[in-house]
């Protein structure tokens, strides 16, 4: 009798636990996040004497990276020098930089301060206005300016 007494205590105590622990909210898991430069040193790259460096670090089996690259040559000017740095063909500008996720492509300026970057993939006109921006601050309009209270859902 003993014993059974033992068992049903012990299995009311485990239901209550069980009751306690579903109630309560875990942590959310560590986020892992990737790094991007925030200054490169312009004599690793192509034209270090132009105003504006456009680096796209890439890899061959990333299709996104050709996809992200095709969008930045077209920057390609006497004021903005245009790069992809692939992996497979420089590995230790890769490590040099950190660069643990492709595509990233970072906007620099003369001194190799990265004005604006983008991991992933990402819009034509979004990285081109980003130039713009970084060129000539101010030039871009600000997405909400102008838009009613009610087109922003507010």
């Amino acid at each position: 009798m003993e014993q059974l007494l033992l068992v049903a205590f012990a299995m009311a105590v485990a239901v209550a636990m069980s009751a306690v622990l579903k109630r309560r909210r875990s942590d959310a898991p560590t986020q892992g996040g990737f790094e991007i430069p925030t200054q490169l040193d312009r004599g690793d790259f192509v034209s270090p004497q132009s105003p504006w460096l456009v680096a796209i670090f890439t890899s061959a089996t990333c299709n996104t990276c050709a996809d992200v690259a095709t969008k930045a040559a077209v920057l390609a000017s006497n004021d903005v020098a245009v790069q992809r740095i692939d992996y497979t063909e420089d590995p230790a500008l890769h490590k040099r930089y950190g660069i643990d996720a492709v595509p990233t492509l970072v906007i620099a300026d003369a001194h190799g301060v990265v004005r604006n970057s983008f991991l992933g993939p990402v819009k034509a006109q979004d990285l081109w206005a980003a130039v713009a921006e970084c060129r000539e601050p101010g030039s871009t309009p600000d997405p909400c300016e102008g838009r009613s209270e009610n087109a922003r859902g507010d």
